[in-house]
């Protein structure tokens, strides 16, 4: 157990550390803030679903009193669901209103351009199918909401995408962390409780490649097309 005592900066990109202190209500909050507001792009969203899924049973017990860990799932799944959804809105909503203005706003603790102009070449390649795989993707899934809103995209397509978009994210983390724990504990006797740091090392780095990828490889792409 984490106590407040003992806390450390490195415990803000721990899932469980936010579980533990904050429970259900915490959990609900990071999802709504990491996909509505600026300060949540470094918030651990991946992997906090993930580590939701092992810690189901506890999260749901604490609002609903149910022994079905069916029951549970989908409660879980319904509820940060819709935090994940509501949160979209409001970054949709800021977009909207801001526009143009966030181009020309300055780097801030809590605001970098940078950011903004990689979600805008994200939604430009892939399109309205960009809320949904931008949930996927950390700190784009924070900014593509709020560049739907800056190039005014309608409202009905938006809802839709970002419907399709959390419920698949929450719903694909959750299962896989709630089935992939209890797999590999009937099958090889390991509780991953007592490995968390390293699935959370390996889910950052499996969700960051394709940030990776396009920071590297297609600056070199763009650099060579230059050349010739």
């Amino acid at each position: 157990m984490i106590h407040l005592l003992e806390f450390q900066w490195h415990d803000l990109i721990n899932p469980e550390f936010y579980i533990q202190i904050g429970g259900l209500w915490l959990l609900l909050f990071i999802i709504f803030a990491e996909t509505g507001l600026f300060a949540g792009f470094f918030l651990p969203g991946d992997s906090l679903l993930f580590v939701a899924g092992i810690y189901s049973r506890d999260l749901a017990s604490s609002v609903i009193p149910s022994t079905n860990e069916v029951v549970d799932l989908f409660f879980l799944w319904i509820i940060i669901s819709l935090a994940g959804i509501i949160g979209n809105f409001v970054g949709y909503w800021f977009g909207r209103k801001s526009g143009p203005f966030l181009y020309q706003r300055k780097d801030t603790l809590l605001f970098k351009k940078k950011y903004l102009v990689r979600a805008t070449e994200f939604y430009n390649q892939y399109g309205g199918w960009a809320i949904v795989a931008a949930r996927f993707v950390p700190i784009i899934r924070t900014f593509a909401p709020i560049v739907a809103g800056v190039v005014q995209m309608d409202k009905k397509k938006f809802t839709y995408f970002n419907i399709v978009g959390c419920v698949a994210w929450v719903g694909a983390m959750l299962f896989a962390g709630h089935f992939l724990y209890k797999w590999v504990m009937s099958k090889f006797g390991i509780d991953l409780k007592e490995h968390l740091e390293m699935i959370v090392i390996i889910i950052v780095a499996v969700s960051t490649l394709p940030i990776i990828y396009k920071f590297f490889f297609a600056k070199d792409k763009k650099d060579s097309k230059k050349v010739v």
